[in-house]
């Protein structure tokens, strides 16, 4: 049921963005120039028919073969494209054939724009939760993304199998979508309009770490996020106290990650040399890495940068030889009410 409704809204219902009833799609005020010198090359029909809800850009991509899952009319691929250069690739998958015509007769435009004598783009009629059914190759991609659609997959934790099937060792899920304060009830669940919107199948924030970290992507990295706004009196009424997050995370295909963030007394050194990144390396949320100064890390974030694509751009102190608990300041604590009050308990029995 929802993949018709999926089908139908996107491939009938929303002519343009300006049909959509929440403030889901970013603003022009939330593009970076950079973003926006890009953007400006891709043709006028791509943009119109642009649904998502963030900005798909990650960093150090050159180069780089990268697939979008849920691509509709290709804004996202002909961006990456440029970012990657003609060297790169970049793959679309998208199962609804109406946005899919779009992004394919554009494509030859686009080549001619960017002045490639190759295409490096490439579109795919499928579903998300079925990667394995498609022409793609495992462990061949340095990065998957994905912009405002897996909610709207009816099976996550497929999509999810299928991301890290194909990403190669140390590569990178860099995705932006929707997420709920709390568990929607059924009826809200099965909303044509609101599913369409996307936010009917949204996820509870919580259920979604839970199931990443059961797929093997440990550690999910939040990048930004914002809330949403529902433009409608009448699904806001639906909805009453649920509120709805656009977020960007990041989720690394490294099988040594733990589920916490452990202090092994390690540190980096950020050497400079990613575009727009030159002085400063984001990270996530809480990881902002200032050019040239010795960073100390956790265990997680030194492998996040060690066995990725960024490896190249730090200088790396430390090992795991030495574990010295959890890493200072990760929001977790030893759990032991007795642990805080050492100093008291001296000379006392249990």
């Amino acid at each position: 049921m929802q993949h018709d409704i999926v089908k139908e809204y996107y491939g009938k219902t929303l002519q343009s963005s300006a049909d959509l009833q929440t403030d889901a799609c970013c603003t022009p005020d939330d593009i970076p120039a950079w973003q926006k010198t890009l953007l400006s090359n891709v043709h006028g029909e791509v943009l119109a028919k642009y649904y998502g809800c963030g900005l798909i850009a990650p960093p150090a991509i050159e180069g780089a073969r990268v697939l979008d899952l849920g691509c509709g009319a290709g804004r996202d691929v002909y961006v990456l494209s440029q970012m990657v250069g003609e060297a790169g690739e970049v793959v679309g998958v998208d199962m609804t054939l109406e946005q899919l015509e779009v992004a394919r007769a554009h494509e030859d435009w686009h080549r001619s724009k960017f002045g490639y004598d190759q295409a490096n783009t490439r579109f795919i009629d499928g579903m998300i939760e079925n990667l394995c059914d498609l022409d793609l190759e495992p462990n061949s991609f340095d990065v998957v993304v994905s912009n405002c659609v897996v909610n709207l997959s009816t099976d996550k934790r497929a999509v999810l199998d299928g991301v890290r099937r194909l990403l190669k060792p140390g590569g990178e899920f860099y995705f932006s979508d929707v997420y709920a304060s709390r568990r929607l009830p059924e009826p809200l669940k099965n909303d044509p309009v609101l599913y369409g919107e996307c936010l009917g199948g949204a996820l509870y924030w919580n259920d979604f770490l839970t199931l990443a970290q059961s797929t093997g992507f440990r550690d999910p990295r939040l990048m930004t996020d914002r809330p949403l706004g529902v433009d409608n009196p009448v699904l806001q009424k639906k909805l009453g106290d649920i509120s709805f997050f656009s977020s960007t995370y990041r989720l690394f295909n490294i099988a040594t990650l733990e589920g916490d963030c452990e202090d092994y007394g390690q540190a980096v050194i950020y050497k400079g040399g990613i575009a727009q990144l030159e002085e400063t390396f984001v990270l996530d949320s809480h990881h902002a890495i200032e050019k040239g100064r010795v960073f100390p890390v956790c265990g997680n974030t030194w492998l996040m940068l060690k066995e990725s694509r960024f490896a190249e751009h730090f200088d790396f102190m430390g090992d795991f030889s030495a574990h010295y608990g959890i890493f200072p300041g990760c929001g977790k604590a030893i759990p032991f009410q007795s642990a805080h009050a050492v100093d008291d308990l001296a000379g006392t029995c249990c």
